[in-house]
């Protein structure tokens, strides 16, 4: 890893980890709105930098956990985010490789191929999470399922592509 990943991937993890303590009233509910989400399809325009900081500010926001297995919160979490934050990144710059799509600018893909990277992102977390929450609280899965469901699609596929644009659109400029 190059000095300027480490750097990105510091900045992230502490940007992550500081959105979640920060709004701890809207992180840790059954309709998790984890702001710091919206970080993770970040991972489309920066790569392993996004996976590797929003994985460890996971790691050190769940620290903080009300759940009973805190242990559990900090090691699933993170594989979440790890896996979410990948697979955004592959399928939101699907159009990437190739340079006569005429949606894709800049090596970003187009507004298609992001949001579905967001989409299969917030249904990652919606996954991982919902399921370990369903057997740490012994609460019904469909029920943890719908509620980070709620909470992923607001912060990743709403906050989270938002910024997805923004960001193409400063680069077009």
């Amino acid at each position: 890893m190059k000095v300027k990943d480490l750097a990105l991937a510091t900045i992230f993890a502490a940007l992550y980890a500081a959105l979640v303590i920060a709004l701890a009233g809207i992180s840790f509910q059954l309709v998790q709105v984890r702001v710091a989400d919206a970080l993770i399809p970040l991972s489309i325009i920066f790569g392993w930098p996004v996976v590797i900081g929003v994985t460890a500010g996971c790691v050190i926001s769940n620290v903080v956990s009300p759940l009973p297995s805190v242990l559990t919160d900090i090691t699933f979490g993170a594989i979440a985010n790890f896996f979410a934050s990948l697979v955004a990144w592959r399928i939101g710059n699907w159009h990437r490789k190739s340079a006569v799509h005429p949606g894709s600018f800049n090596g970003f893909g187009d507004s298609a191929s992001l949001f579905l990277g967001s989409l299969a992102a917030a249904l990652v977390v919606t996954l991982v999470v919902g399921t370990y929450l369903a057997v740490i609280t012994g609460m019904e899965l469909w029920i943890w399922w719908l509620g980070i469901g709620v909470g992923s699609l607001i912060s990743i596929c709403g906050i989270g592509f938002m910024l997805l644009e923004v960001l193409k659109k400063i680069r077009l400029e």
